[in-house]
């Protein structure tokens, strides 16, 4: 009966590591990132979502923007069917985020409902950043705050920076998306 788990196991993880492995070598850009889910084991990598655009927003619980969540949210139920990719990044950088990761995944989604991607809680500026956001500084610039936007463009080319106060829902955020995607 051991052997036989065993044997199972193998058959159902073997396929899904060579599609990862396939997809991971189909992509060689920034984005090849195996990066850990918000309260969760579950880890993605960003290359996942290749040939679409990604809004990459590093965000704070504790922070005069975090309202800003609901409408990344109306922006993620807006644009997903479309194409793009709402990602997360909780951080502690400008310490206005919950030490307790717990309570930083209740304020997403209990408090404002989130159900685009939140990743791990991270740096997200200066030499302790995460590799995304390192990309993303040397492409653009640092967050110097929170509730940076990164729109990255499906041939991760092109990353077009918004400031804190450019407002999720603004003509000029949804405009750059239309054109992206």
């Amino acid at each position: 009966m051991k052997h036989l788990k065993k044997l199972l196991l193998s058959t159902l993880v073997a396929p899904s590591l060579f599609a990862f492995s396939a997809i991971a070598s189909e992509c060689s850009d920034f984005t090849n990132q195996e990066l850990r889910k918000l309260r969760s084991k579950e880890t993605i990598n960003l290359c996942e979502f290749k040939d679409k655009p990604l809004l990459i927003v590093n965000t704070a619980s504790n922070c005069g923007f975090t309202p800003q969540f609901e409408q990344l949210e109306a922006l993620h139920k807006e644009y997903k069917d479309k194409g793009l990719v709402v990602l997360g990044f909780p951080s502690d950088s400008f310490f206005q985020e919950e030490n307790d990761e717990k309570d930083t995944a209740d304020m997403c989604f209990i408090n404002y409902g989130v159900t685009f991607n939140m990743m791990a809680t991270t740096d997200v500026k200066g030499s302790d950043a995460n590799p995304i956001f390192k990309h993303l500084a040397k492409e653009t610039r640092s967050p110097s705050w929170n509730f940076n936007k990164y729109l990255v463009s499906k041939d991760r080319q092109t990353v077009t920076h918004f400031g804190s106060r450019v407002k999720p829902q603004s003509d000029e955020l949804k405009a750059a998306i239309e054109k992206a995607l």
